[in-house]
Protein backbone atom coordinates (compact mmCIF):
# COMPACT_ATOMS: atom_id res chain seq x y z
CA UNK A 1 0.00 0.00 0.00
CA UNK A 2 1.57 3.28 -1.14
CA UNK A 3 0.88 6.30 1.09
CA UNK A 4 3.16 8.66 -0.84
CA UNK A 5 2.09 11.58 -3.04
CA UNK A 6 3.71 12.64 -6.33
CA UNK A 7 6.16 15.48 -5.77
CA UNK A 8 4.24 17.67 -8.22
CA UNK A 9 1.13 17.30 -6.07
CA UNK A 10 2.96 18.20 -2.87
CA UNK A 11 4.61 21.18 -4.56
CA UNK A 12 1.23 22.40 -5.74
CA UNK A 13 -0.20 21.95 -2.26
CA UNK A 14 2.57 24.21 -0.96
CA UNK A 15 1.73 26.79 -3.62
CA UNK A 16 -1.93 26.70 -2.58
CA UNK A 17 -0.99 27.04 1.09
CA UNK A 18 1.22 30.05 0.37
CA UNK A 19 -1.54 31.66 -1.67
CA UNK A 20 -4.12 30.94 1.03
CA UNK A 21 -2.02 32.74 3.64
CA UNK A 22 -2.26 35.90 1.54
CA UNK A 23 -6.03 35.91 2.20
CA UNK A 24 -5.70 36.20 5.99
CA UNK A 25 -6.59 39.85 6.29
CA UNK A 26 -9.44 41.57 8.11
CA UNK A 27 -11.14 38.26 8.97
CA UNK A 28 -12.30 39.36 12.44
CA UNK A 29 -14.21 42.33 11.01
CA UNK A 30 -15.66 40.39 8.09
CA UNK A 31 -16.78 37.64 10.46
CA UNK A 32 -18.50 40.14 12.75
CA UNK A 33 -20.20 41.87 9.82
CA UNK A 34 -21.13 38.71 7.85
CA UNK A 35 -19.19 39.97 4.84
CA UNK A 36 -18.56 37.78 1.82
CA UNK A 37 -15.44 39.12 0.09
CA UNK A 38 -15.96 39.07 -3.68
CA UNK A 39 -12.37 40.26 -4.24
CA UNK A 40 -10.97 37.23 -2.44
CA UNK A 41 -13.31 34.97 -4.39
CA UNK A 42 -11.91 36.42 -7.60
CA UNK A 43 -8.34 35.96 -6.34
CA UNK A 44 -9.14 32.28 -5.78
CA UNK A 45 -10.41 32.06 -9.37
CA UNK A 46 -7.39 33.89 -10.79
CA UNK A 47 -5.04 31.60 -8.85
CA UNK A 48 -6.81 28.64 -10.45
CA UNK A 49 -8.64 26.96 -7.59
CA UNK A 50 -11.88 26.61 -9.56
CA UNK A 51 -9.97 24.92 -12.36
CA UNK A 52 -9.20 21.95 -10.10
CA UNK A 53 -12.37 20.05 -11.01
CA UNK A 54 -12.90 21.20 -14.60
CA UNK A 55 -11.12 19.92 -17.67
CA UNK A 56 -9.10 22.06 -20.08
CA UNK A 57 -11.88 22.61 -22.61
CA UNK A 58 -13.91 24.33 -19.88
CA UNK A 59 -11.05 26.38 -18.44
CA UNK A 60 -9.69 23.72 -16.07
CA UNK A 61 -6.23 22.40 -15.31
CA UNK A 62 -5.96 19.07 -17.08
CA UNK A 63 -7.53 16.68 -19.56
CA UNK A 64 -9.29 14.72 -16.79
CA UNK A 65 -10.46 15.76 -13.33
CA UNK A 66 -8.03 14.59 -10.65
CA UNK A 67 -9.98 14.28 -7.40
CA UNK A 68 -6.88 13.35 -5.39
CA UNK A 69 -4.93 16.41 -6.47
CA UNK A 70 -7.92 18.68 -5.90
CA UNK A 71 -8.52 17.23 -2.43
CA UNK A 72 -4.88 17.62 -1.44
CA UNK A 73 -4.91 21.20 -2.72
CA UNK A 74 -7.98 22.09 -0.67
CA UNK A 75 -6.38 20.54 2.41
CA UNK A 76 -3.50 22.95 1.82
CA UNK A 77 -5.96 25.80 1.40
CA UNK A 78 -7.53 25.07 4.78
CA UNK A 79 -4.09 24.91 6.38
CA UNK A 80 -3.04 28.29 5.02
CA UNK A 81 -6.36 30.19 5.13
CA UNK A 82 -7.76 31.04 8.57
CA UNK A 83 -11.14 31.90 7.07
CA UNK A 84 -13.14 28.66 7.24
CA UNK A 85 -16.10 30.44 5.67
CA UNK A 86 -14.17 31.23 2.50
CA UNK A 87 -12.82 27.67 2.39
CA UNK A 88 -16.37 26.29 2.64
CA UNK A 89 -17.56 28.69 -0.07
CA UNK A 90 -14.84 27.54 -2.46
CA UNK A 91 -15.47 23.90 -1.61
CA UNK A 92 -19.21 24.29 -2.12
CA UNK A 93 -18.81 25.44 -5.71
CA UNK A 94 -16.09 22.88 -6.46
CA UNK A 95 -17.72 19.78 -5.01
CA UNK A 96 -21.45 20.52 -5.16
CA UNK A 97 -21.70 22.28 -8.50
CA UNK A 98 -18.69 22.06 -10.80
CA UNK A 99 -17.79 18.40 -10.40
CA UNK A 100 -21.49 17.56 -10.53
CA UNK A 101 -21.80 19.27 -13.91
CA UNK A 102 -18.49 17.77 -15.06
CA UNK A 103 -19.80 14.27 -14.29
CA UNK A 104 -23.46 14.57 -15.30
CA UNK A 105 -24.02 17.75 -17.28
CA UNK A 106 -24.63 17.73 -21.02
CA UNK A 107 -21.99 19.11 -23.34
CA UNK A 108 -23.97 22.30 -23.87
CA UNK A 109 -24.47 22.71 -20.10
CA UNK A 110 -20.75 22.31 -19.45
CA UNK A 111 -19.80 24.83 -22.12
CA UNK A 112 -22.39 27.34 -20.95
CA UNK A 113 -21.82 27.23 -17.20
CA UNK A 114 -18.43 25.78 -16.24
CA UNK A 115 -16.07 28.35 -17.85
CA UNK A 116 -17.83 31.26 -16.14
CA UNK A 117 -17.54 29.58 -12.74
CA UNK A 118 -13.92 28.60 -13.30
CA UNK A 119 -13.05 32.21 -14.17
CA UNK A 120 -14.89 33.60 -11.16
CA UNK A 121 -17.34 35.52 -13.32
CA UNK A 122 -20.27 33.53 -11.93
CA UNK A 123 -20.98 31.72 -8.65
CA UNK A 124 -22.86 28.43 -8.38
CA UNK A 125 -24.57 26.62 -5.52
CA UNK A 126 -26.80 23.59 -5.04
CA UNK A 127 -30.21 23.73 -3.39
CA UNK A 128 -31.54 20.56 -1.82
CA UNK A 129 -32.75 21.45 1.69
CA UNK A 130 -36.32 22.65 2.30
CA UNK A 131 -38.18 23.72 5.46
CA UNK A 132 -39.72 20.24 5.82
CA UNK A 133 -37.16 18.17 3.91
CA UNK A 134 -33.43 17.84 4.31
CA UNK A 135 -32.29 14.43 5.44
CA UNK A 136 -35.54 12.94 4.12
CA UNK A 137 -35.23 13.90 0.46
CA UNK A 138 -38.39 11.98 -0.50
CA UNK A 139 -40.39 14.73 1.20
CA UNK A 140 -39.23 17.42 -1.22
CA UNK A 141 -42.15 19.75 -1.87
CA UNK A 142 -40.51 21.68 -4.71
CA UNK A 143 -42.11 20.52 -7.94
CA UNK A 144 -41.32 20.68 -11.63
CA UNK A 145 -44.38 20.50 -13.90
CA UNK A 146 -43.81 19.60 -17.55
CA UNK A 147 -44.90 22.38 -19.91
CA UNK A 148 -44.19 23.24 -23.54
CA UNK A 149 -40.45 23.56 -24.02
CA UNK A 150 -39.51 22.83 -20.44
CA UNK A 151 -40.73 22.82 -16.86
CA UNK A 152 -42.41 25.15 -14.39
CA UNK A 153 -40.75 25.06 -10.97
CA UNK A 154 -42.43 25.99 -7.69
CA UNK A 155 -40.98 25.61 -4.23
CA UNK A 156 -38.97 26.90 -1.31
CA UNK A 157 -35.34 26.04 -0.56
CA UNK A 158 -33.65 27.03 2.70
CA UNK A 159 -30.25 26.93 4.42
CA UNK A 160 -28.57 27.13 1.02
CA UNK A 161 -24.87 27.96 1.15
CA UNK A 162 -23.89 30.79 -1.25
CA UNK A 163 -27.53 31.36 -2.28
CA UNK A 164 -27.54 35.14 -1.60
CA UNK A 165 -24.60 35.68 -3.98
CA UNK A 166 -25.12 32.81 -6.45
CA UNK A 167 -25.85 33.21 -10.15
CA UNK A 168 -26.60 29.53 -10.83
CA UNK A 169 -28.57 27.07 -8.70
CA UNK A 170 -28.65 23.28 -8.97
CA UNK A 171 -32.26 22.66 -7.94
CA UNK A 172 -33.57 19.26 -6.85
CA UNK A 173 -37.32 18.72 -7.06
CA UNK A 174 -40.12 16.26 -7.73
CA UNK A 175 -41.25 15.71 -11.31
CA UNK A 176 -43.57 12.85 -10.34
CA UNK A 177 -44.28 12.25 -6.65
CA UNK A 178 -46.09 9.00 -7.40
CA UNK A 179 -42.81 7.42 -8.48
CA UNK A 180 -41.02 8.00 -5.17
CA UNK A 181 -37.24 8.02 -5.56
CA UNK A 182 -37.61 7.69 -9.34
CA UNK A 183 -39.73 10.83 -9.49
CA UNK A 184 -36.95 13.26 -8.52
CA UNK A 185 -35.05 15.39 -11.04
CA UNK A 186 -32.46 18.14 -11.03
CA UNK A 187 -32.21 21.39 -13.00
CA UNK A 188 -29.89 24.32 -13.54
CA UNK A 189 -31.76 27.50 -12.64
CA UNK A 190 -30.31 30.91 -13.33
CA UNK A 191 -30.85 33.78 -10.93
CA UNK A 192 -32.09 35.92 -13.85
CA UNK A 193 -35.02 33.59 -14.60
CA UNK A 194 -38.43 35.16 -13.92
CA UNK A 195 -39.87 34.06 -10.59
CA UNK A 196 -36.59 33.40 -8.78
CA UNK A 197 -36.39 35.15 -5.42
CA UNK A 198 -33.33 34.99 -3.17
CA UNK A 199 -33.17 36.14 0.44
CA UNK A 200 -30.58 38.34 2.08
CA UNK A 201 -27.78 36.52 4.00
CA UNK A 202 -29.06 35.06 7.25
CA UNK A 203 -27.01 35.65 10.44
CA UNK A 204 -25.58 32.48 11.93
CA UNK A 205 -23.30 31.23 14.70
CA UNK A 206 -20.22 30.52 12.60
CA UNK A 207 -18.93 30.40 9.03
CA UNK A 208 -20.18 33.96 8.88
CA UNK A 209 -18.06 34.99 5.88
CA UNK A 210 -19.93 32.61 3.59
CA UNK A 211 -23.57 33.64 3.07
CA UNK A 212 -26.50 31.30 3.58
CA UNK A 213 -30.08 32.00 2.55
CA UNK A 214 -33.37 30.95 0.99
CA UNK A 215 -34.43 30.49 -2.62
CA UNK A 216 -38.10 30.86 -3.63
CA UNK A 217 -39.25 29.49 -6.98
CA UNK A 218 -42.59 30.95 -8.09
CA UNK A 219 -43.66 29.50 -11.42
CA UNK A 220 -40.10 29.63 -12.77
CA UNK A 221 -39.90 28.43 -16.37
CA UNK A 222 -36.78 26.32 -16.94
CA UNK A 223 -36.03 25.15 -20.49
CA UNK A 224 -35.78 21.40 -20.99
CA UNK A 225 -32.10 21.67 -21.91
CA UNK A 226 -31.44 22.80 -18.32
CA UNK A 227 -32.54 19.47 -16.89
CA UNK A 228 -29.51 17.49 -15.71
CA UNK A 229 -29.70 13.91 -16.94
CA UNK A 230 -32.94 12.18 -17.74
CA UNK A 231 -36.17 12.92 -15.92
CA UNK A 232 -36.36 10.87 -12.73
CA UNK A 233 -32.58 10.48 -12.35
CA UNK A 234 -32.46 12.96 -9.46
CA UNK A 235 -32.17 10.37 -6.68
CA UNK A 236 -29.14 8.70 -8.27
CA UNK A 237 -27.56 12.07 -8.98
CA UNK A 238 -28.19 13.25 -5.41
CA UNK A 239 -26.53 10.15 -3.96
CA UNK A 240 -23.45 10.59 -6.11
CA UNK A 241 -23.29 14.31 -5.33
CA UNK A 242 -23.55 13.65 -1.60
CA UNK A 243 -20.40 11.53 -1.67
CA UNK A 244 -18.48 14.71 -2.53
CA UNK A 245 -20.68 16.86 -0.31
CA UNK A 246 -20.02 14.69 2.75
CA UNK A 247 -16.35 14.16 2.03
CA UNK A 248 -14.24 16.27 -0.27
CA UNK A 249 -15.98 19.50 0.75
CA UNK A 250 -14.44 19.02 4.22
CA UNK A 251 -10.86 18.67 2.97
CA UNK A 252 -10.05 22.21 4.11
CA UNK A 253 -11.03 21.23 7.67
CA UNK A 254 -8.27 18.63 7.72
CA UNK A 255 -5.82 21.41 6.86
CA UNK A 256 -7.32 23.62 9.58
CA UNK A 257 -6.89 20.80 12.10
CA UNK A 258 -3.20 20.55 11.17
CA UNK A 259 -2.81 24.29 11.74
CA UNK A 260 -4.59 24.07 15.10
CA UNK A 261 -2.33 21.21 16.18
CA UNK A 262 0.90 23.00 15.28
CA UNK A 263 -0.21 26.20 16.97
CA UNK A 264 -1.25 24.32 20.13
CA UNK A 265 2.15 22.60 20.32
CA UNK A 266 4.00 25.88 19.81
CA UNK A 267 1.95 27.66 22.47
CA UNK A 268 2.30 24.81 24.96
CA UNK A 269 6.07 24.78 24.56
CA UNK A 270 6.39 28.55 24.99
CA UNK A 271 3.86 29.16 27.78
CA UNK A 272 5.47 28.76 31.23
CA UNK A 273 3.65 27.98 34.46
CA UNK A 274 5.15 26.74 37.73
CA UNK A 275 8.61 26.91 36.20
CA UNK A 276 7.98 24.75 33.14
CA UNK A 277 6.18 24.80 29.81
CA UNK A 278 2.51 23.89 30.11
CA UNK A 279 3.07 21.14 27.55
CA UNK A 280 4.87 19.21 30.28
CA UNK A 281 1.63 18.89 32.23
CA UNK A 282 -0.01 15.60 31.39
CA UNK A 283 -3.53 17.04 31.11
CA UNK A 284 -2.31 19.44 28.42
CA UNK A 285 -0.08 16.98 26.56
CA UNK A 286 -2.80 14.30 26.52
CA UNK A 287 -5.25 16.79 25.06
CA UNK A 288 -2.83 17.64 22.25
CA UNK A 289 -2.15 13.95 21.60
CA UNK A 290 -5.90 13.50 21.06
CA UNK A 291 -5.82 16.41 18.63
CA UNK A 292 -3.04 14.65 16.72
CA UNK A 293 -4.96 11.37 16.64
CA UNK A 294 -8.14 12.99 15.35
CA UNK A 295 -6.26 14.86 12.63
CA UNK A 296 -4.30 11.87 11.35
CA UNK A 297 -7.30 9.53 11.29
CA UNK A 298 -9.46 12.12 9.52
CA UNK A 299 -6.68 12.66 6.99
CA UNK A 300 -6.49 8.95 6.22
CA UNK A 301 -10.25 8.75 5.73
CA UNK A 302 -10.11 11.78 3.44
CA UNK A 303 -7.31 10.33 1.31
CA UNK A 304 -9.13 7.01 1.00
CA UNK A 305 -12.29 8.74 -0.16
CA UNK A 306 -10.36 10.79 -2.72
CA UNK A 307 -8.68 7.62 -4.03
CA UNK A 308 -12.01 5.82 -4.35
CA UNK A 309 -13.64 8.69 -6.26
CA UNK A 310 -10.60 9.16 -8.48
CA UNK A 311 -10.85 5.50 -9.45
CA UNK A 312 -14.58 5.63 -10.20
CA UNK A 313 -15.61 3.60 -7.17
CA UNK A 314 -18.62 4.04 -4.91
CA UNK A 315 -17.85 5.66 -1.57
CA UNK A 316 -21.18 5.96 0.23
CA UNK A 317 -20.00 4.38 3.48
CA UNK A 318 -16.62 6.06 3.36
CA UNK A 319 -18.15 9.49 2.70
CA UNK A 320 -20.55 9.13 5.63
CA UNK A 321 -17.74 7.91 7.91
CA UNK A 322 -15.52 10.83 6.93
CA UNK A 323 -18.32 13.35 7.38
CA UNK A 324 -19.11 11.96 10.83
CA UNK A 325 -15.55 11.61 12.08
CA UNK A 326 -14.15 14.80 10.58
CA UNK A 327 -17.13 16.92 11.59
CA UNK A 328 -16.95 15.69 15.18
CA UNK A 329 -13.14 15.78 15.22
CA UNK A 330 -12.82 19.37 14.02
CA UNK A 331 -15.30 20.43 16.69
CA UNK A 332 -13.40 18.60 19.45
CA UNK A 333 -10.02 19.89 18.27
CA UNK A 334 -11.33 23.45 18.14
CA UNK A 335 -12.49 23.20 21.73
CA UNK A 336 -9.15 21.68 22.74
CA UNK A 337 -7.31 24.55 21.03
CA UNK A 338 -9.23 27.03 23.19
CA UNK A 339 -8.72 25.05 26.40
CA UNK A 340 -4.99 24.84 25.71
CA UNK A 341 -4.74 28.64 25.63
CA UNK A 342 -7.14 29.25 28.50
CA UNK A 343 -8.76 32.68 28.67
CA UNK A 344 -6.67 34.00 25.77
CA UNK A 345 -8.32 31.50 23.44
CA UNK A 346 -11.74 32.77 24.49
CA UNK A 347 -11.05 36.28 23.19
CA UNK A 348 -12.25 37.21 19.71
CA UNK A 349 -8.99 38.96 18.88
CA UNK A 350 -7.08 35.69 19.34
CA UNK A 351 -9.01 34.26 16.35
CA UNK A 352 -9.07 30.89 18.11
CA UNK A 353 -12.70 30.94 19.20
CA UNK A 354 -13.86 31.49 15.61
CA UNK A 355 -12.73 27.97 14.67
CA UNK A 356 -15.01 26.53 17.34
CA UNK A 357 -18.02 28.48 16.10
CA UNK A 358 -17.22 27.48 12.53
CA UNK A 359 -16.73 23.82 13.45
CA UNK A 360 -20.26 23.50 14.85
CA UNK A 361 -21.60 23.75 11.30
CA UNK A 362 -19.66 20.61 10.35
CA UNK A 363 -21.90 18.41 12.51
CA UNK A 364 -25.00 19.89 10.88
CA UNK A 365 -24.61 20.71 7.18
CA UNK A 366 -24.48 18.01 4.47
CA UNK A 367 -26.34 15.71 6.87
CA UNK A 368 -26.09 15.82 10.65
CA UNK A 369 -23.84 13.47 12.61
CA UNK A 370 -26.96 11.58 13.70
CA UNK A 371 -27.97 11.03 10.08
CA UNK A 372 -24.45 9.88 9.14
CA UNK A 373 -24.63 7.21 11.85
CA UNK A 374 -27.97 6.05 10.46
CA UNK A 375 -26.55 5.92 6.93
CA UNK A 376 -23.51 3.92 7.99
CA UNK A 377 -25.64 1.50 10.01
CA UNK A 378 -27.93 0.88 7.03
CA UNK A 379 -25.09 0.44 4.56
CA UNK A 380 -23.26 -2.11 6.70
CA UNK A 381 -26.41 -4.19 6.98
CA UNK A 382 -28.01 -3.13 10.26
Amino acid sequence: MDFSWPKAYLDYKEEVTSFARSLNNDIVRRDLELEFDHDQWQKCATFGLFGLVATEEYGGHQSTVDVEKATLAMEGFGYGCNDNGLALAVGTQLWNVQIFLSDYGSESQKRRYLPKMVSGERIGCHALTEPEAGSDIFQLSTTAEKVDGGYKLDGHKCLITLAPVADYFIIYCATNKQLGQWGLSSFIVERSFDGVQVSQPQPKMGLRTVPIGEVILDGVFVPEENRIGVEGAGFSLINNSLEYDRGCILASNVGAMQRQLEEAIEFSNQRKQYGQSVGKFQSVSNRIVEMKMRHDLAQLLLYKLAWLKNNGKSAMVEAAMLKLYLGEGFLENSLSAIRTRGGLGYLTESEIERDLRDAVGGVLYAGTSDIQRNIIARLIGL
